[in-house]
């Protein structure tokens, strides 16, 4: 069993960077691909990022490519989310989750995931 909760969220305006953790108990963090997903009021829970075992693999959605990077800290059982030049539409909650599976495929899909924290408002403001 895997916990895990974020922290970092907040209000920022546009332009500007914030860097979301997400600390990891309970379990032998390295054994997890984590990912970050988002959801924004009314619209459905949604990929951002994803870092494999390993830290050699990174995946992002389209949408935060070239602004967000996710890393991992295997030995502080943490995982990082900064994001940078943030835009109003990327105001949401974000959530970090552990995957066992070692397809990178699954990565960008929410059900392939075993264990989720339970979310941290990021709000960016025009």
């Amino acid at each position: 069993q895997v916990q895990l909760v974020e922290s970092g969220g907040g209000l920022v305006q546009a332009g500007g960077s914030l860097r979301l953790s997400c600390a990891a108990s309970g379990s032998i963090f390295s054994n997890y691909a984590m990912g970050w997903f988002r959801q924004a009021p009314g619209k459905q829970r949604e990929f951002v990022a994803a870092v494999s075992w390993s830290s050699i693999n990174t995946y992002y959605a389209d949408s935060v490519k070239g602004r967000f990077t996710i890393s991992r800290d295997n030995a502080k059982n943490t995982v990082y989310l900064q994001m940078n030049s943030l835009k109003p539409e990327d105001t949401a909650v974000y959530y970090c989750a552990a995957s066992r599976s070692r397809y990178s495929s699954d990565y960008y899909y929410a059900w392939n995931y075993d264990h989720w924290g339970q979310g941290t408002q990021v709000t960016v403001s025009s």
